[in-house]
């Protein structure tokens, strides 16, 4: 039980928690206003507007630096963690996703001529730059609001 009293005062880890919090649930949002439906998915699904890792890793690391200082050994720590995370959501996931539609169609183009019973992969999974930069500005601003 003490450990769970720690952990919820641990302001850079609310910071954090609330950060992902809110960018899933702005993707609900766009995606109702998008698509004119309810999703749900889209709160616990990858991929989308914003990128909810930015998001994430940037209010984290803006809470570290708020507190521990712009210069701190865990400020470094965490704006590494946090451009890498970047870097992979906006490169290499995006990547999968783009493999993942060529992937579907070739399915989909071998279904119609006789069944192989290959299910359709995931393509959403990656961000585009766009989104992964949103998501790094919210971030910054709650952990600015919160901190």
């Amino acid at each position: 039980m003490f450990f769970v009293q720690q952990v919820l005062k641990n302001e850079m880890l609310g910071v954090t928690l609330l950060s992902w919090f809110i960018a899933q649930l702005l993707k609900v949002i766009i995606s109702l206003v998008k698509d004119k439906k309810v999703n749900l998915y889209r709160f616990v699904g990858s991929g989308g507007m914003p990128s909810s890792h930015s998001a994430l890793v940037m209010g984290l690391s803006t809470a570290v630096g708020l507190k521990k200082g712009w210069d701190s050994l865990e400020y470094a720590i965490s704006i590494a963690f946090a451009l890498i995370i970047m870097y992979d959501a906006s490169g290499v996931r995006r990547a999968v996703g783009k493999q993942a539609i060529i992937l579907n169609k070739i399915i989909e183009d071998k279904q119609n001529h006789k069944p192989i019973g290959e299910k359709r992969l995931k393509e959403l999974i990656g961000h585009t730059p766009i989104e992964v930069i949103a998501g790094a500005i919210l971030g910054i601003f709650i952990a600015n609001l919160v901190i």
